[in-house]
């Protein structure tokens, strides 16, 4: 099927049109963006050099790091010069790459935390049980998982997004492209879009949700007998 887009490039509108407020808030973003990045490089630096932070839940904070490294790099820098310039154009092909990187970093990371809190859950309901549960192997397999899941859900809703007639403003209402503000800009039938994207993301965010519930609400009763326990 070819991408039948007259559209070339988009304009992001950015957070506010307030011109008087671009460089206040370029301060703020630019100071928010270097605490992250030097923050969670300090924590992957020290969780690969240090071989006793080598265990399950070190492992999976490095990737959280490298996550939360990657998913700024994706928006801030271009928000940042685009409130330093009047020119705001971003072009077809950057911004579905924006869109797919958004999205991979987005929901890799929703999976991720519900895996960290099932660690925990396994680390103190099944103390005994855990280097057998969470070994090297599994939390290996577990993370390339997740990875690999992020990236197909990140290629379908790129492709089926790309594939959309933009015919009319090129204009949209947000920092980055993001496939709902795009969706409101395309031409034609977007239904099947919209259903994917409740779909798909509703039953990923609904899953990662329940698991991490369950998994602090086991270690919260778990902790609440143990310690009724030992007090009688």
């Amino acid at each position: 099927m070819l991408n039948q887009t007259s559209v070339t490039e988009f304009i992001l509108l950015g957070v506010t049109e307030n011109q008087e407020l671009w460089p206040l808030l370029f301060v703020i973003f630019f100071t928010i963006y270097l605490v992250n990045v030097a923050g969670n490089g300090a924590i992957l630096m020290i969780v690969i050099s240090d071989p006793k932070l080598h265990m399950p839940m070190y492992f999976f904070l490095g990737n959280l790091s490298c996550i939360d490294i990657c998913y700024s790099t994706v928006t801030l820098p271009k928000m940042l010069e685009n409130l330093l310039s009047t020119n705001k154009a971003i072009s077809f092909a950057s911004c579905m790459s924006q869109l797919f990187f958004f999205h991979f970093l987005g929901i890799t990371e929703t999976m991720l935390l519900a895996v960290m809190a099932f660690d925990r859950f396994v680390a103190i309901c099944k103390p005994l049980h855990y280097t057998v549960i969470m070994n090297h192997q599994h939390c290996a397999q577990m993370a390339s998982t997740i990875w690999v899941i992020g990236f197909f859900y990140a290629v379908l809703h790129t492709i089926m997004t790309s594939k959309l007639n933009f015919c009319g403003s090129n204009h949209i209402h947000h920092f980055l492209c993001d496939i709902k503000p795009l969706l409101e800009l395309a031409c034609g039938n977007t239904e099947l879009n919209q259903r994917l994207l409740n779909a798909i993301t509703g039953g990923i965010a609904l899953g990662c949700f329940s698991l991490t519930l369950l998994s602090y609400f086991y270690i919260i009763m778990y902790l609440f007998f143990k310690t009724r326990t030992c007090s009688m």
